[in-house]
């Protein structure tokens, strides 16, 4: 293999491998990329076993082949040459030789057949989605997505697509859930059972759609979701297990409605929750007629409190939060007005932009 290729060409291509190659060392093969140059395109695999991802470009290939490397290597070196074409060449021992202008440098590669074979799709019911709409449902879920790994259905998203609800996206970890509703335009449509989409898998999506304006193409393949754009072609293994029944964790019924500035409440909870607990991070909320206190009291660090107008003319109620599962909703919302429903100290606040039923978001209380 001998092929030349421009720098920032190449660093296009192997900066989207970085955050798929593996870098712990259950299997070391898996910190490396697979390059494959033929008919003036170079091709690169890289894949972490779950996370899956294929892309080319253009180069002058003067000689086919293919190799596997270390990423990050190829990457760094690459980063620091000069603008212009880089020339690599594959010696007999699998080492990959870089060179430009009066530098040489030579990485250990491996042979191409000891790397995993890569997974293949040949799905025909790929369905379109804007980028935006599908980057601004991950950003208004993801946050809710659990860590606890020993709840492994809920360490992802769900999602589903229905000819009638169009996209929908849900992710709780039982503390919070959020859930976020899109129209279809694709005729295509057919109702799904829904999917789990692992966090990886996620933040993968969301950094391909930086930057897209226009639509993307996505698949779901027996245990897998394919998403298309371009050349690059990324695939996500699906967490098998059934995901709960989210529409249960939607309060009915609320009794209590305030309206609040989300600006004005957001940096409000991010002051006063500077002396909350550092664990629970817990505030408490003392709503009465137009206006909100928010307070925090930590013994080891002192207490803070500020008042905030807001719209509101039921009972007092005084109830207790996690400050920042209230920052997360805020911070994913983009209206300047947000509407926050209760009951009492005991039972699930529901926020909503104001008057969109889109985005729900539910979060239970604290005692305090």
């Amino acid at each position: 293999m001998k092929i030349e290729i421009d720098k920032r060409d190449l660093l296009s291509l192997i900066g989207k491998t970085q955050n798929i190659v593996e870098k712990r060392n259950t299997m070391p093969i898996l910190i490396n990329v697979l390059l494959e140059a033929d008919q003036n395109l170079l091709k690169v695999f890289a894949t972490d076993l779950e996370v899956s991802l294929t892309d080319q470009i253009k180069a002058q290939v003067h000689q086919p082949g293919k190799v596997a490397v270390s990423a990050k290597s190829l990457f760094e070196i690459a980063k620091e040459l000069s603008e212009g074409p880089i020339t690599l060449i594959k010696k007999e021992n699998n080492w990959l030789e870089i060179k430009q202008g009066k530098y040489t440098s030579k990485i250990v590669g491996i042979s191409a057949e000891e790397y995993p074979i890569f997974p293949t799709y040949n799905s025909q019911a790929f369905i379109k989605i804007a980028a935006q709409v599908l980057k601004e449902m991950i950003d208004k879920t993801i946050y809710s997505v659990s860590n606890d790994e020993t709840r492994y259905h809920l360490n992802g998203v769900f999602f589903e697509l229905n000819p009638q609800a169009g996209f929908k996206m849900v992710a709780t970890d039982g503390h919070r859930m959020s859930l976020v509703s899109k129209e279809s335009t694709d005729v295509k449509v057919s109702a799904t059972q829904g999917v789990i989409i692992p966090r990886k898998g996620l933040h993968e999506i969301k950094k391909i759609l930086e930057g897209i304006d226009g639509s993307v193409e996505i698949a779901v393949e027996g245990s897998q979701f394919v998403l298309k754009h371009s050349s690059t072609i990324l695939m996500i293994r699906l967490i098998e297990g059934k995901y709960p029944n989210y529409q249960q964790f939607i309060p009915q019924k609320l009794t209590q409605k305030v309206m609040i500035n989300k600006e004005a409440f957001l940096t409000s909870l991010k002051r006063v929750s500077l002396l909350a607990n550092q664990k629970s991070k817990a505030v408490l909320l003392n709503l009465s007629n137009g206006r909100m206190e928010i307070s925090s009291n930590n013994p080891e660090l002192g207490d803070a409190k500020e008042e905030i107008e807001v719209e509101y003319a039921g009972g007092d109620i005084k109830i207790g939060f996690n400050a920042k599962y209230i920052t997360d909703i805020l911070t994913s919302m983009n209206h300047d007005k947000i509407d926050f429903e209760l009951n009492d100290h005991l039972s699930p606040g529901l926020m909503r932009p104001h008057n969109d039923a889109s985005y729900t978001c539910v979060v239970m209380p604290m005692r305090i």
